[in-house]
């Protein structure tokens, strides 16, 4: 087991900077069409996998996913985006990824399932699209051009949700292994 050391220290700052900047990105695109605001899940599955999971494979040791989650609260205070509903999930999906890479002793399959884990970074925040819609779309009137709103609610109905996990899911694990492959991790 890779534990601890300074010169991983040094790496998991870059990899949760990357975690943060990745996540933003997938943020970022869903303000160009609200098809994509819905398709959170699935660029954070194209995005964000390759990160954890290069994480996840050079320190077998508890604590990656929480500095990538302190990376991403760091991020939320800075751009003065702290709520509860997003930094809440992060919390949550963070423990969730420690458990299981614990339970699975840091091995190829924890790690992927974990890596799938953290790819919900940013469901606090498209979540709210099923779980608050009235919230969202008052939200999108005020920040996003005329017709955002209505689009994305077009975009958005109940079976979306469990379809957007899915391919999100699948993705994350596709973009798992061909990071493997490409910088030879360890499986």
């Amino acid at each position: 087991m890779k534990e601890w050391n300074r010169k991983n220290v040094l790496w998991m700052v870059l990899y949760a900077v990357l975690y943060a900047v990745a996540t933003a990105i997938v943020c970022v695109t869903g303000a160009m069409t609200p098809v994509l605001f819905v398709c959170y899940q699935v660029t954070a599955g194209i995005l964000v996998s390759g990160i954890v999971i290069h994480a996840c494979r050079r320190i077998k040791a508890p604590g990656v996913p929480v500095c990538l989650a302190v990376g991403m609260i760091l991020l939320f205070l800075i751009i003065q985006d702290a709520a509860p509903w997003h930094v809440i999930p992060v919390i949550i999906i963070a423990v969730l990824a420690e458990a299981v890479r614990a339970i699975t002793k840091y091995n190829w399959t924890g790690d992927v399932i974990a890596t799938v884990i953290m790819s919900f970074s940013s469901f606090g925040y498209y979540g709210q699209i099923w779980f608050n819609r009235e919230y969202t779309y008052e939200c999108a009137i005020e920040e996003m051009p005329a017709g955002y709103a209505d689009s994305l609610m077009a975009a958005s109905p109940v079976w979306a949700l469990v379809a957007v996990i899915i391919v999100g899911i699948v993705l994350s694990v596709i973009i798992s292994n061909v990071t493997a492959k490409l910088f030879k991790l360890e499986k």
